[in-house]
């Protein structure tokens, strides 16, 4: 039997002297992910069942990355330190291809719901004083990218505004972080890049959605939460069905190519009929992609969910009804269940690739860039930067001010970057990582694959995880064998829960930090 133990420093899991192969593989269309999804029939469905559901709801990260962003840990204020974010820039293979991520963190309104870091402010011009430090900060971290051979730019594949309301910048905001930014690096045309941004339907001017589709954007998230009027006073998050349903019809009619809207399950005075309802009118209005949230009460972390009152919201067992209303509702319209509250058409371009075993999850998400380097840009920002069998995870800091601080030192000390926070992760950590992307984004983990990728043997290596598994594939949410492990019908909507039992890092003091799976 193979050593893999610690001593074994030199390649801990290659029984060869070859190093792993973790450097960015690039998925076939004949992979062994693309094969277990076969086309669009019942078997791609979820089905809810209440008991297993109870048996299993326990809390759990969302594996936007591994290791999670708890495991953070601040950049040493030292000498050796110094330069750290820097080096990561600089050193980044320049044949990768970049998903920007901007975060404007205001909001006009103040939704009880949130969990959220967000600046509620009606102040037209704290959009022009924040633009100017997201403008500062693309400049230093662009001085630090190596544009790919036979290029003067980096290629830049996809670019989201994320918030807080990214449409609490003016338009001609918009249009003035557009250009820079084309000053600054090569965009894919808008009919193969992936171009996206988070809407508040009540924030849009008459010609907002003219101007983003003009700049090039091609893909619009709008927050809705629930379509009753009850529920909406009570998270103060107000408009009309009517709105939400202008707003798509303009977007398609401009030629947006992907929608997306956010609904949210188990808020105050919700019920299953009156969730049913919103439902069913979000299905009449068609969008491409629906997210559909748990909402998880923890006001004693977040300081706007203490406007809610606990006894307005339903209880477990509705939540469950809900949940269990609106998956067969959604799949019963046609749209496929993508994981982790994800829906969308099977035309859709998320659909199509995890059909084709293309799927990839980062801190924006399910994505289809799973090749991209993620840069951050603005306060609590996250980038994911990749290089060799390392893969560094770096944050901005959270405080506005904190932050706003860290770009004014930098314009006079070019060393002082922007991120307060890592993660460095080992040869270990991508390998699981590799494990629970695939689980999570392909229903499948192929043993055959990860020994060629890693060069390990997954059964002897996972033997501990794969015994834990035993009571999962007992209750049919699982199915093992020699080839893989296979997530069932009755499992996909489990999925983080066999996730978890390869996660080394989740430990009893971090379960309060989660939301439950359900």
């Amino acid at each position: 039997m193979t050593d893999y133990s610690e001593q074994n420093t030199q390649q801990p899991y290659n029984r060869a002297d070859e190093p792993p192969t973790t450097v960015r593989p690039v998925m076939q269309p004949d992979n062994p992910y693309a094969s277990t999804r076969g086309s669009i029939t019942s078997k791609q469905l979820p089905a809810f069942d209440e008991a297993i559901i109870n048996k299993y709801n326990r809390s759990g990260p969302r594996y936007t990355s591994y290791p999670t962003a708890l495991e953070f840990a601040p950049i040493p204020d030292s000498f050796e330190a110094i330069g750290l974010e820097t080096k990561i820039l600089q050193n980044r293979e320049a044949r990768a291809p970049l998903s920007l991520y901007f975060h404007i963190p205001f909001c006009r309104h103040l939704c009880y719901y949130c969990a959220c870091n967000k600046i509620i402010t009606k102040k037209n011009s704290d959009s022009g004083d924040y633009l100017q430090y997201l403008i500062a900060e693309i400049t230093h971290k662009r001085r630090l990218l190596s544009a790919p051979e036979g290029s003067d730019k980096p290629l830049v594949k996809q670019l989201h505004l994320g918030g807080g309301t990214p449409t609490f910048l003016r338009d001609e905001e918009m249009v003035q972080l557009w250009e820079f930014l084309q000053t600054q690096f090569k965009f894919l045309p808008e009919d193969e890049g992936d171009y996206s941004i988070e809407i508040d339907p009540r924030e849009l001017s008459e010609n907002t959605l003219k101007i983003l589709r003009n700049l090039g954007f091609n893909r619009i998230s709008l927050g809705v939460q629930d379509l009753d009027e009850t529920v909406q006073i009570a998270v103060n998050r107000v408009h009309s069905a009517e709105l939400i349903e202008s707003v798509l019809i303009e977007a398609r009619e401009l030629g947006f190519r992907s929608i997306n809207i956010d609904l949210i399950y188990g808020l105050p005075h919700q019920t299953p009929d009156t969730l049913d309802k919103t439902v069913n009118r979000i299905i009449e209005m068609s969008p491409d992609r629906l997210s559909v949230f748990n909402y998880a009460h923890l006001p004693e972390r977040f300081k706007a969910q203490r406007q809610i009152k606990d006894e307005d919201l339903p209880s477990p067992a509705a939540k469950l009804t809900m949940l269990g209303s609106t998956v067969n509702t959604l799949t019963e319209a046609g749209y496929q269940y993508i994981g982790i509250d994800h829906f969308a058409k099977p035309d859709d371009e998320l659909a199509i690739a995890q059909r084709e075993g293309k799927l990839h999850r980062n801190f924006q998400g399910y994505t289809i860039m799973g090749d991209c380097d993620l840069l951050g840009f603005g306060v609590s920002s996250i980038s994911q930067i990749s290089n060799a069998n390392t893969r560094y995870i770096l944050q901005n800091d959270t405080d506005l001010q904190s932050y706003q601080a860290k770009i004014d030192m930098a314009k006079i000390n070019p060393t002082v970057m922007p991120a307060v926070k890592y993660i460095k992760t080992s040869i270990k950590d991508r390998l699981r990582e590799y494990v629970i992307m695939n689980l999570l984004c392909h229903d499948y983990l192929d043993f055959k694959d990860v020994n060629q990728k890693f060069g390990i043997d997954a059964i002897t290596y996972f033997i501990n995880e794969i015994q834990q598994l035993g009571t999962m594939q007992d209750d049919r949410l699982i199915d093992m064998d020699a080839a893989g492990i296979r997530v069932l019908p009755r499992g996909r909507l489990l999925g983080r829960n066999v996730a978890m039992v390869f996660d080394e890092y989740l430990e009893k003091k971090h379960q309060n930090r989660f939301s439950k799976v359900i």
